[in-house]
């Protein structure tokens, strides 16, 4: 063949491999209102970018060779805000991008490119599963487990999932293994698809039960956020990922401070009661203190008596945890504490340094959570607590009792610890705890109650806190926005670069 010959073949293959599953499959996306495989990596990448790897693969079976365009996973690397990305895009119109012996090891490549050279990791998922009959029989199993790291999560860099359709098999697994992901209202992820579902269970199941948003995000919490169309899923990547390092080894991106962003915290009086059996949403204290718009919330769905926010203070990423009242009173119940927990594991394995905002009456006690295991998530994340390395500051704002004062950064669990004047450090509500200490009800006996209310709260103010140094700092919560940058200043991590020690980096990324 003549030179002309063979880049004419190169075009052909090209041109091949670019049309995908045909021009009618790809209409049908279109007519739906959402994008194929290349048309997302193209939303998601910086222009010009991308560099396919495996344009040319196809199923390793003769009989459907011809229909396997790119093996159903366009895989490549690309920026994302001028940084380097690994990613694989999972192409439903090529046999439902069903998982093969030739696309998992394209899958493979990109991965430990990833971990090995230190790039975030990407996967927009949509796949049907196992491809059969590749998988079937005594030769389908020598196709499995040929790699026993495959499913190793040692978080070298961050990974990143979208569901933006019906996602089962390997868009499963690598959602669970991922510390964000994002989903399109309208998906569904599940171990297998409603059908295969309903003749197991001998009943049918609807898809948005098996595994719809609001299940996932509200119920299971193995979504972080749900938002309504491929582009925004995407746009919700390239936010996140602005949070992240591209790799453990080295401290988060900087950002300029947006002008005006220390002007909300002046108003912080008004923000929160002062009572303090008045709710408030705690996301706006954080609004408050980050730098002005960069608030990014994680799982706003699953356990909201806690919120846990990547934003910025002064520039450089923070991830705030701190209790909501508007949600259960701020009480912690089992799914809290596996939020918190997995949001330390986040931010420890990634060097972004942490805040607690304290408003807590305790753990949420009763039946449910015992059934729920809540003892074992309470020490779950007093485990994951101490093996934190990340900077860590805490400021409680009113209520801080019993053993959540704990879990909420106090004692020698936080580098610095400060009280707003409005501090309450008791072991429980104090008319609860006067009618427990003395057995005494305000309705029996008014006075007395009033007087041992007022006795039992002189022990809890931040001044005795102060006084014993327990409490580093009392502050004016006006200037707790001045007071988080400047900890964290003073407690950067210099020696190592900011980057931690990662003692968390192997903890499961769901359970």
């Amino acid at each position: 063949m003549s030179a002309r010959d063979v880049i004419k073949q190169l075009e052909e293959k090209n041109a091949e491999a670019l049309a995908m599953g045909g021009a009618e499959k790809l209409a049908q996306r279109k007519a739906q209102g959402v994008l194929n495989a290349r048309e997302r990596i193209d939303r998601l990448v910086d222009t010009g970018s991308f560099t396919e790897s495996g344009r040319h693969a196809r199923s390793i079976r003769p009989e459907v060779r011809h229909k396997t365009p790119a093996d159903g996973k366009v895989a490549g690397y690309a920026r994302i805000d001028g940084r380097e990305v690994a990613l694989v895009s999972n192409d439903f119109t090529v046999l439902g991008a069903s998982s093969s012996v030739v696309n998992m090891k394209k899958i493979r490549h990109v991965k430990q490119a990833a971990s090995r050279y230190g790039m975030p990791l990407v996967f927009l998922g949509e796949s049907s599963g196992a491809r059969m009959p590749d998988r079937m029989g005594a030769s389908g199993r020598a196709i499995l487990a040929q790699d026993p790291t495959e499913y190793q999560r040692l978080r070298e860099s961050p990974w990143v999932s979208a569901l933006l359709g019906q996602c089962y098999g390997s868009s499963t697994w690598y959602a669970a293994m991922s510390d964000f992901v994002v989903m399109r209202k309208g998906s569904v992820m599940a171990i297998a698809s409603p059908g295969v579902t309903s003749i197991a269970i001998g009943k049918p199941i609807d898809s948005e039960e098996l595994g719809g948003w609001k299940l996932l995000t509200g119920v299971s919490g193995l979504a972080d956020m749900a938002v309504d169309t491929d582009e925004q899923a995407l746009d919700a990547i390239k936010k996140y990922l602005s949070y992240m390092p591209a790799h453990s080894m080295e401290a988060p991106p900087e950002r300029p401070v947006p002008a005006g962003s220390d002007d909300a915290c002046r108003k912080m009086l008004e923000i929160v009661p002062e009572a303090r059996n008045k709710v408030y949403d705690v996301r706006k204290v954080i609004a408050a203190v980050a730098d002005r718009d960069s608030s990014f919330e994680l799982e706003e769905r699953f356990g909201r008596s806690v919120a846990t926010v990547l934003a910025r203070l002064d520039g450089k990423s923070a991830g705030f945890i701190a209790n909501n009242p508007l949600y259960k009173g701020g009480a912690l119940d089992a799914d809290a504490c596996q939020k918190a927990t997995s949001f330390m594991v986040l931010c420890d394995s990634f060097n972004i340094p942490m805040v607690f905002l304290v408003d807590v009456p305790g753990f949420l006690i009763g039946v449910e959570g015992e059934i729920r295991g809540m003892p074992g998530k309470v020490i779950n994340w007093m485990n994951a607590l101490s093996l934190v390395t990340v900077p860590r500051v805490t400021v409680i704002l009113r209520k801080s009792y019993g053993q959540a004062f704990i879990n909420m950064g106090g004692g020698r669990n936080t580098d610095e610890l400060a009280c707003w004047p409005s501090a309450d450090l008791g072991f429980m509500d104090t008319r609860a705890s006067v009618n427990v200490l003395f057995g005494v009800k305000e309705q029996d006996d008014p006075e007395r109650f009033k007087q041992l209310v007022a006795e039992v709260e002189r022990d809890t103010t931040p001044w005795e806190l102060a006084r014993l140094y327990e409490a580093q700092h009392v502050i004016d919560p006006r200037d707790t926005r001045a007071f988080l940058i400047r900890m964290h200043q003073v407690h950067r991590k210099r020696l190592k670069n900011g980057v931690g020690e990662h003692r968390l980096a192997n903890w499961p990324t769901s359970y």
